[in-house]
């Protein structure tokens, strides 16, 4: 079969701009230059300049003024203004106002998707060069996130499209940023883009074996180190629940292991865990066609481990840590695993299958009995899990469980200080009844609709054994079906910045 050649992951040039220069006599105005508006704090319709508004100001002999008071702009976030601007020189600067709204309430997050909508606006049309200036005038500990949302936005899910409505510009240059935060920024942004690559290819392309080449090329690049169980080691290491849901397909599944070697030798590892189911069509319980259509994206978990190791090799975080991803594709065949099997896993218990739809629970059942080998610190899983978190947390918000408040505590302020919004299910012991079978030791399915999300995860609580252990669930914010200003839709890298600011607390 011949396979379609998708476009590149998009990698402008990323450099530092000398401090924001307008040109003398003899030079002309490269741009577009974005700059920063805010509203004024006695009129939140009037549009303010900061500092490189006001240079531009200064430059075109104070013709942006005069266009901000007749009420062109209101400096509120997120707006997106453009305006074409004479200087003294007689030259013209293409001009792009990025509303920042109060200066007091910027925060991380919202750097962040304003440098994302500013780069994606400007890419309805090629561009040799984008000169983004507001580096000057927001805090320089914000800085790596105006870097990485620069390169989020750059990074679409038309990746097979032979002529695309977006285009990448050459080279984006940062006015005022330091080299270690553009550094920082460009790895933050390139790895949340390689997650949501890994999710936004089709499912024909990225099976369990080309998600297992890809992470291992990338970990060869970075210096992880990586392992993968195939067919005949999951076997050998009685995997039989991974190899169970992964049966009734054409492609094997697998397990991968990268390790990231940042602290001493006796040093207990942290460990995330992703579900990589690369497709679900539901096996026997199959989906309807509405169901199944986005269900490449039950890779996400995974695709959100990769992404984070390699963000840690790369920004040399002083802390051993393991990703293991459970990879597989849920597909009908006359060997899919079937309701009423009994499986038994690699710990030792045994599960009833009373859902073939509910199989990212069973993939992670190994998955986690192999995290709990590695004698860790902690354990922290991702899985486009359940739609019951949907039901109850809507699309946008990642739900939290836990065996440990303390380790729910900490990634929840990690999360906060990203922007990323999680809300903490409850755990009570009541749940537990809810996975109990007659006839195995747990079943893979609660009873009923009701309490769907915890109900999973008291599932998974039965294979992380005493480890403080956190799960996940991101079916919600992993995949989104429209665009909004600041992402395309498609595959989201949601969690990517959370983790890697949760990762890097736990070395400090």
């Amino acid at each position: 079969m011949t396979k379609p050649i998708p476009r590149p992951v998009a990698s402008p040039q990323l450099t530092i701009g000398e401090p924001l220069q307008f040109p003398a006599d003899d030079n002309a105005v490269e741009g577009p230059i974005v700059v920063s508006i805010a509203c004024s704090p006695e009129d939140d319709s009037t549009a303010v300049p900061l500092a490189a508004a006001s240079a531009l100001d200064a430059a075109s002999g104070g013709v942006l003024a005069t266009w901000l008071a007749d009420g062109n702009a209101s400096g509120k976030a997120g707006e997106i203004c453009m305006a074409a601007l004479p200087t003294k020189d007689g030259s013209v600067a293409t001009v792009v106002m990025v509303g920042i709204g109060d200066v007091d309430e910027l925060t991380r997050d919202s750097l962040f998707r304003h440098g994302s909508a500013v780069i994606r606006q400007l890419a309805s049309q090629p561009r040799s060069k984008i000169v983004v200036a507001m580096g000057l005038d927001v805090p320089s500990k914000f800085h790596d996130a105006l870097v990485a949302g620069c390169l989020f936005g750059c990074e679409g899910q038309a990746i097979y499209r032979q002529n695309p409505s977006t285009h990448v510009g050459d080279a984006i240059e940062f006015s005022g940023v330091s080299a270690e935060m553009l550094t920082r920024g460009q790895t933050i942004g390139q790895s949340i883009n390689l997650t949501r690559r890994l999710v936004n290819e089709p499912p024909s392309i990225m099976n369990p074996t080309e998600f297992a080449n890809r992470s291992v090329a990338m970990a060869s690049e970075v210096g992880l180190g990586s392992e993968v169980w195939d067919e005949t080691r999951l076997a050998d290491e009685r995997c039989e629940a991974i190899l169970a849901v992964g049966r009734g397909s054409a492609s094997p599944p697998c397990l991968l292991k990268l390790q990231h070697a940042g602290g001493g030798d006796d040093q207990p590892p942290v460990v995330i865990v992703g579900k990589g189911v690369t497709f679900d069509s539901g096996g026997l319980s199959l989906k309807p066609s509405e169901g199944m259509v986005d269900m490449k994206c039950d890779m996400a978990g995974a695709a959100t481990v990769v992404g984070v190791m390699h963000a840690i090799a790369k920004l040399g975080v002083g802390l051993n840590v393991i990703g293991l991803c459970g990879l597989a594709e849920n597909m009908v065949s006359g060997d899919s695993y079937k309701l009423g099997d009994v499986i038994q896993t690699r710990s030792g218990k045994t599960i009833e299958i009373l859902n073939t739809d509910a199989e990212g629970r069973v993939v992670l059942a190994d998955t986690l009995d192999v995290a709990v080998e590695q004698a860790p610190a902690a354990i922290v899983d991702l899985a486009t899990l359940t739609g019951a978190c949907m039901v109850a947390l809507g699309n946008e918000t990642a739900g939290l469980m836990t065996n440990d408040e303390s380790l729910c505590n900490e990634l929840t302020d990690a999360a906060k200080a990203e922007g990323e919004p999680v809300w903490e299910l409850p755990m009570f012991k009541l749940f537990d009844d809810k996975v109990h079978s007659k006839v195995a030791d747990i079943k893979n399915v609660g009873e009923g609709r009701w309490g769907g999300a915890i109900t999973a995860a008291k599932f998974l609580e039965n294979f992380v054994a005493e480890v403080p252990w956190l799960h996940i669930d991101i079916a919600g914010p992993a995949f989104a079906d429209s665009p909004k200003p600041d992402r395309d839709a498609g595959a989201t890298g949601v969690m990517v910045r959370t983790l890697i600011r949760w990762i890097e607390n736990q070395a400090n």
